[in-house]
């Protein structure tokens, strides 16, 4: 892309993991507003078949990550219920 994000979103993500963060932490986590956005303009230009291979690349590293912080997520939530009962 144009507008390359400095940081991957996976450099992103195991910064964040690194801080040893809470569950909660982890269930409220998003990713930073540039990769966010770096990521629903390459949604939209792959629904326009606009990428190149590198941005395809790029693309499903984003899916692969929300992935596995969505299930990440689902288990922490379940962690906590547990806890609480």
């Amino acid at each position: 892309m144009l507008n390359m994000p400095v940081r991957s979103v996976f450099s992103e993500i195991t910064d964040f993991l690194a801080t040893n963060p809470t569950p909660q932490e982890i269930i409220d986590y998003q990713l930073s507003e540039d990769l966010q956005a770096c990521a629903h303009e390459l949604l939209e230009r792959n629904g326009e078949d606009q990428l190149t291979p590198e941005e395809r690349d790029e693309m499903f590293d984003f899916v692969r990550v929300d992935e596995m912080m969505s299930l990440l997520k689902a288990k922490m939530k379940l962690k906590l219920r547990n806890a609480s009962a």
